[in-house]
Order: C-alpha cells, then sequence, then structure tokens
C-alpha cells in the first residue's frame, strides 16, 4: 500500500466523527510503527518514566469512555463482547498473586506496579484469584471463615485495577492444591467427618458444593472497602471463572463435572445476573464430541472428565475459556510442531464457539516456560505472535476469536515467584513491542462503530480499507 494514498484516506476521514478521530490516530501510530520506527504506543524505551493514563490509545479512549459514559459492564452480543454497545476485543494477561501481595504493605506496591505497566501496553484485562483456601495468607482460613486484612487486601486489587482501567476476571477456586483449592476442601470435609476417598468428590459431595456456594455467595457479596461497591454491582469485575482448570478424572465420562457446571453456574447467576460467567475449562474435548477429539494434544485429555462443547452449552455460562500450553501437553522440548498446535488448537475452538456455541471464546492462558528444553525469547516471541495473529485472523472476519491473555505478566523483583513463565516487560522489549502493537490493533477494532451507530461514519470503506489491511 502506497503511504500518501493511506495517509489521504486516514486525514480525510478524521472530519467525519470523534471516534473516526481517534481510529484514525490509532492507525497512524500502528502504521508508523511497521515503518521501523521505536516509537510503540508514545514508549520510548523506557516506561519507568512513561504514564500509563497516556500510553496507548486504546488507554485515552477507554478514559474518555468512562467520561462520556461510565464504567460500564462488559457483555455479549452473539459471539463478541461488548461495552456500551462498543467491540470489546480483549488483550490481557494473568497475574494470579495479586491479592496474596496486597495482603502486605511492603509488597502492596506490586500491584500498583503490575498494573501501571501492563496499562502502559495496553492491556485492558487481567485475571487473577478471588481465593485463597487454608493456605500461606489465606483469605478463607476454613469453611465460610475469612480474614479481613485478605479481603481488604483484594477490595484494593480490585479499586486498583479500576484506577488503570484495567478489568478484571476473578477465579473462585483452584482444581489444584496451590492456594488450597479443591484438595483443601476434601481436608475440610474429611475434618468435619466426611467419608472422602478422592479430591474429585469435591465435584460431588453435597457438603462440599454447599462450601464452595459459600465462597461465592461472600465474594460475590463482599462491599468493597476501598470504593463502597458491591462486587457484584461493579463493572471493574469483568467476569467471574468458576474454577481454573477443572478436571475430573474420577469420571471421565464427564457427567460428574456437568452436572457442577450448571448447578454453579445457575448459582452464580442467581447471585449476581449482571455479571458475565465463564468455566475456566482448558479446552479439551471429550465424549460428547469424539470427531474433535483429534484435535486434544495427546489421549489423555479425552479422561480428564472435562468436554469442552458440551461444558459450554450449560444455562448461566457466557463465553468460552480454552488453555494452551503446547510445553505441558505435547512435549517439554521446544519445536515447531508447538507452534502448529497452537495455531490448529485455537482455529478448532474458534469454529466451535461460532457454530456450536453461539459465543465469544478467550484464550484465558497461553505462554511458554523459560525452564524447558530449547527455550529461547525468541521462540516466546513467535508463539506469542502465532497467538496474536490468530486472535486479529478471527477478529478482521467477525469470528469468535474475541481476545487472549498472557500466562503471566509480572514486575521486577518477583523472581521467588516465577514458575517459568513470567514475562518482565523491563527485560524484554521485543515481547513488549509485540504485546503494544497487538494492542493497538484491537484498540483499532474497538473503536468500531458497529454496533452502536453500524458504521455511519462516512469514510466507512477507506477506513475498512486500512483496518484490514494485512500490515495490521
Amino acid at each position: 500500500m502506497q503511504k500518501c494514498s493511506v495517509l489521504g484516506s486516514v486525514f480525510s476521514a478524521m472530519e467525519t466523527c470523534k471516534r473516526c478521530f481517534l481510529l484514525s490516530l490509532a492507525f497512524l501510530m500502528v502504521f508508523f510503527e511497521n515503518l521501523g520506527t521505536n516509537v510503540v504506543f508514545g514508549f520510548n524505551g523506557n516506561y519507568k518514566h512513561h504514564s500509563p493514563h497516556f500510553s496507548t490509545i486504546q488507554g485515552i479512549y477507554d478514559m474518555k469512555d468512562v467520561e462520556d459514559d461510565g464504567w460500564q459492564m462488559v457483555e455479549t452480543k452473539w459471539n463478541q463482547f461488548i461495552v456500551n454497545g462498543q467491540p470489546y476485543y480483549v488483550n490481557g494477561f494473568n497475574t494470579y498473586w495479586l491479592m496474596v501481595m496486597a495482603a502486605d504493605q511492603s509488597t502492596r506496591g506490586k500491584v500498583s506496579e503490575v498494573f501501571q505497566q501492563a496499562s502502559s501496553v495496553g492491556l485492558t484485562v487481567c485475571r487473577t484469584w478471588a481465593f485463597n483456601d487454608g493456605q500461606w495468607r489465606a483469605l478463607q482460613k476454613s469453611p465460610s471463615v475469612y480474614d479481613e486484612e485478605v479481603f481488604k487486601a483484594l477490595d484494593f486489587v480490585v479499586s486498583e485495577a479500576k484506577k488503570y482501567k484495567i478489568r478484571l476476571i476473578l477465579c473462585l477456586v483452584n482444581n489444584w492444591d496451590a492456594y488450597g483449592g479443591k484438595p483443601q476442601y476434601v481436608k475440610w470435609g474429611k475434618a468435619a467427618g466426611l467419608n472422602l476417598t478422592s479430591d474429585d468428590e469435591f465435584f460431588s459431595h453435597p457438603t462440599l458444593r454447599s462450601y464452595y456456594k459459600a465462597h461465592v455467595k461472600a465474594v460475590l457479596n463482599r462491599v468493597n472497602t476501598s470504593t463502597n461497591i458491591t462486587y457484584k454491582d461493579d463493572p471493574t469485575i469483568f467476569a467471574w471463572e468458576l474454577m481454573n482448570e477443572p478436571r475430573c478424572t474420577l469420571d471421565p465420562s464427564g457427567d460428574t463435572l456437568q452436572s457442577w457446571i450448571a448447578e454453579m453456574a445457575v448459582y452464580v447467576k442467581s447471585l449476581d445476573a449482571k455479571h458475565l460467567v465463564e468455566i475456566g475449562v482448558e479446552g479439551f474435548y471429550g465424549p460428547s464430541a469424539p470427531a474433535r477429539a483429534q484435535f486434544n494434544p495427546n489421549s489423555f485429555a479425552t479422561q480428564v472428565g472435562t468436554d469442552f462443547i458440551r461444558n459450554h452449552q450449560t444455562l448461566g455460562v457466557d463465553f468460552a475459556s480454552v488453555h494452551i500450553y503446547a510445553d505441558s501437553w505435547i512435549s517439554q522440548t521446544i519445536s515447531d510442531a508447538h507452534l502448529q498446535f497452537t495455531t490448529t488448537w485455537m482455529e478448532a475452538h474458534i469454529e466451535d464457539a461460532e457454530k456450536y456455541l453461539g459465543m465469544p471464546v478467550i484464550f484465558a492462558e497461553f505462554g511458554v516456560s523459560s525452564k524447558d528444553p530449547g527455550y529461547n525469547s525468541s521462540f516466546r516471541d513467535a508463539l506469542i505472535s502465532t497467538v496474536y495473529k490468530t486472535v486479529l485472523n478471527s477478529t478482521k472476519k467477525g469470528g469468535s476469536g474475541a481476545g487472549s491473555l498472557l500466562w503471566q505478566l509480572f514486575p521486577e523483583g518477583m523472581d521467588n515467584m516465577d514458575d517459568g513463565y513470567a514475562i518482565v516487560l523491563a527485560k524484554s522489549p521485543s515481547t513488549l513491542n509485540l504485546i503494544s502493537l497487538h494492542s493497538s490493533k484491537l484498540a483499532i477494532f474497538n473503536s468500531m462503530c458497529s454496533w452502536k451507530c453500524h458504521w455511519g461514519c462516512k469514510k466507512k470503506n477507506a477506513l475498512e480499507t486500512i483496518i484490514y489491511h494485512d500490515d495490521l
């Protein structure tokens, strides 16, 4: 595409409306970044001196939205997320430890630091834990018994997220033993005299189900001590996640887990009809869709009690979640096969979300460990680029690929919490640029007037030519 014709189209479009002006400005920044300058979102290589509030077109646009229309709930309209009638495609991240770090004044600053850095590269959604069961700095010390200081730390996380215009996906329990999870619930059950022989009885025993429901109720009805807003009324919360990576190997048919999902999704909605709900599964195909099992990373994946399509057809579930860990599921040694799997895995789930589910899908965890044999930062960038490209290919077509969340973003000085997947932007300039550029692309789509005014701008064709150009 010739520069003069592109810029002419952009500037002629600027006179039409405010939203199109922001769209044009976003394009110009991306365009010149693609020409080889070092400026991405106004970033000049030293984000420590970079204002988080004016660092991205997405950030500027979101702030104006807050001023004009209020900080509103995220909703779905068929296979898209929308906010105030506008598309809301997601470039986000995971940082699971926010609450426990906020519980100590000496480490609370790390929460603000990671939000500031995320905001500076246009990340708008963070997935984090709203649980810590019976562990160090536990939120829930025993069933329905809470540490108020830790709850106040979660309050701080929610209020601080809003300050940086970041929305939160709050996960309510873990499948694994980290931070307690279903094993801790089973321990509590045994301590109460229940005859339990498997951690998977978390999903089936009525008492353990009641423990979980009580925790859900406590979190959703919590009045934030920092903002005085009840969690279930706070638009800062993007969605509730029922569980991190639920599996029930005790029942490979999937019936037990499906029953639990059906009960808990409806229960959450009965307490809070405003927020979105998702399950938190990894995306494995189960017995209900034998033809899709070919896309599973291994044969074991069909035996863990999850069933992607069936699970997401459940009443009360608003969007789909998928995780991507080729280095855990296929082979630990880095290879191009990991990238090929990532593309195929994502495309299969996007297709399912469109054909069978009619809902958006978020790739809620993806990453590669620096501990893997053959790891290097170039491969990590290649993986991130693969995920981003696949999401954008769907976005350009109006498909169900609604966003992705890196696992995981860290500030400096948190090496003791690093599981091998941490991305520290200060140490990863190439990754920082990838994230920033992807944010700028999604900002363009989020600025389109698709639901609210149906592209009423006079220069629709010229702008569409820019937006859908392959270089973007």
